[in-house]
């Protein structure tokens, strides 16, 4: 990690000023400060997987995202008190039921020195839901009806239908603006016969605090600062996203120096690491919810019974204490306390042996059966192998697979799995992002369907609370389509987590959104 260079840069200005005139002084801090550090540190940030992909129409899954945010920005934003503002936007307002106008600042560039206006706005939004593209984000934009340019700073989103919830998926990495002359050439490329989604995954070009510099391939990815940030700078230099599959390894490179930040951290690491005199954990709150899931579409998963039996058998306050060492907390329904529309009012099933052992009974399954449950972090292996446990007391027999990331993303959006562990962090913090790609019908797979559940009632109530503008009968209606959703099952909500970083001692202004997503435009030493 390279030291700043500032104290330095200070000595040399004071010399100065002991040889030159004042104003020769004033002119060269004047000049100094117009454009940006010179220096600053060069974070290694250690991550589990590298990104799917660096296109933001392309990947949802946390890791893509995790490098994204530092690339690209979005019309609105979340503060650091988790309200919404304006981001490349100045400002917005909904002037009709289906209207909202947004003013664009102006002269902002992309990294590759192009225009950020209304005509990027709009290209942006269009490619997003371009069926010939295939976002797997499209179903955050599935609303709008039409992208209106009024002039080179002011956009109008019209929506089929009243959609409370645009300015909250507007601030979503999936709104993130890319250059337009990066999104013609994938379009070029398409017309020539080559696969969507694949030009602005080579060049990712955004208007962020950082800019792409390289990657190797599994290896790591490097950002640099970009120093003609419309904003305030970045402070660091760079930030090099590295992959390290192995919780351990992460843990040695953060204490022996080699890795400045790393994340994400098993909780039975936690003493470890805020052991040692070089590092620390920091514990944020999240808006995740860890589950186990079901594949309704395969046997024996498509009987609610079965299903309901497992949920049973599952003691989750165990969990917890025993196998989380009380870090993370229970999680009864889908959503997590921190988002919009979660409830305390709903029923969830409760642990109970015997009724679980009733449920399998009452099954197409009653003397049991062997299932595989796959996974990909050391965290979800250690409660699969306590679930495993568990289910010998009703005859299943559980095998566990541990998949690197990006197979393990691939699998499970496939359809090729039988029960899986996975995470969903509701980065809206609002209900339509953390139900409508989960349990939707029209999201099976990659979207964030994965247990390919499909109730048309859900679907209608989370079809009409999508558009539902009274905040109560919105509510209710979530309320509604949760109790539908723990009744038959399809995912066991397990816990909420919190978001475990470890970090150098000696950096601060480091920051997690509960999203997960960090926050490195501010990182310096102490």
């Amino acid at each position: 990690m390279k030291k700043y260079l500032l104290p330095l840069l200070t000595l040399i200005v004071l010399v100065l000023a002991a040889c030159t005139s004042d104003s020769e002084v004033e002119e060269e801090v004047s000049e100094s400060e117009e454009g940006g550090s010179s220096s600053g540190e060069a974070i290694d940030f250690s991550i589990m997987s590298l990104p799917n992909s660096l296109d933001p129409h392309a990947a949802n899954d946390g890791y893509s995202l995790y490098v994204m945010t530092n690339i690209y920005e979005t019309l609105v934003k979340l503060n650091q008190d988790l309200e919404l503002e304006p981001g490349l936007a100045e400002s917005y307002e909904q002037t009709s039921d289906t209207t909202w106008e947004f003013k664009l600042r102006e002269g902002i560039k992309f990294h590759d020195g192009s225009d950020f206006n209304a005509e990027v706005v709009k290209a942006n939004l269009d490619r997003v839901r371009d069926e010939e593209v295939a976002s797997p984000l499209a179903f955050l934009f599935t609303e709008i009806s039409e992208v209106e340019i009024v002039d080179d700073y002011t956009v109008n989103i019209h929506t089929k239908q009243p959609f409370a919830a645009l300015p909250a998926h507007l601030a979503h990495p999936g709104g993130h603006m890319i250059s337009k002359e990066v999104i013609d050439k994938d379009y070029a490329e398409m017309e020539e016969g080559g696969n969507p989604l694949t030009e602005v995954n080579k060049t990712p070009v955004g208007t962020g605090f950082f800019k792409f510099e390289d990657i190797t391939e599994g290896e790591q990815i490097t950002l640099v600062r970009n120093e003609d940030y419309w904003g305030d700078p970045a402070k660091p230099e760079s930030i090099t996203f590295r992959a390290v599959p192995e919780d351990q390894s992460r843990i040695a490179e953060l204490t022996a120096g080699t890795a400045d930040i790393i994340y994400p951290m098993d909780p039975n690491d936690v003493e470890q690491v805020d052991s040692s005199q070089e590092a620390e954990v920091q514990q944020r709150p999240s808006a995740n919810m860890t589950y186990l899931g079901f594949n309704t579409e395969k046997e024996p998963f498509n009987d609610e019974n079965v299903r309901l039996a497992i949920a049973s058998a599952i003691d989750k306050n165990a969990i917890i204490e025993n196998i989380l060492v009380g870090i993370h907390e229970v999680a009864e329904t889908p959503l997590n306390p921190t988002v919009f529309g979660h409830s305390d009012d709903l029923e969830p099933i409760e642990y109970d042996l015997e009724e679980a052992k009733n449920y399998l009974a009452e099954s197409d399954y009653p003397d049991g059966f062997t299932a595989e449950v796959v996974l990909n972090s050391r965290t979800h292996q250690d409660v699969a192998t306590y679930i495993q446990e568990v289910l010998k007391e009703l005859n299943i027999d559980l095998e566990i697979s541990l998949m690197e990331a990006g197979a393990y993303q691939e699998y499970t959006a496939n359809g090729d799995h039988e029960m899986f562990i996975g995470g969903w962090g509701t980065v809206t913090l609002d209900a339509d992002y953390g139900l409508y790609p989960m349990f939707h019908s029209d999201n099976i797979g990659a979207p964030g369907n994965r247990t390919r559940y499909s109730n048309p009632e859900v679907d209608e109530l989370l079809d009409k609370a999508r558009v539902e503008l009274d905040e109560e009968t919105r509510l209710q209606m979530y309320e509604d389509a949760q109790q539908i959703i723990i009744d038959e099952e399809p995912l066991i909500p397990i816990f909420h987590t919190k978001l475990l970083t470890g970090i150098n001692s000696n950096l601060d202004g480091y920051y997690q959104y509960p999203s997960s997503f960090p926050y490195l435009k501010d990182l310096e030493p102490k």
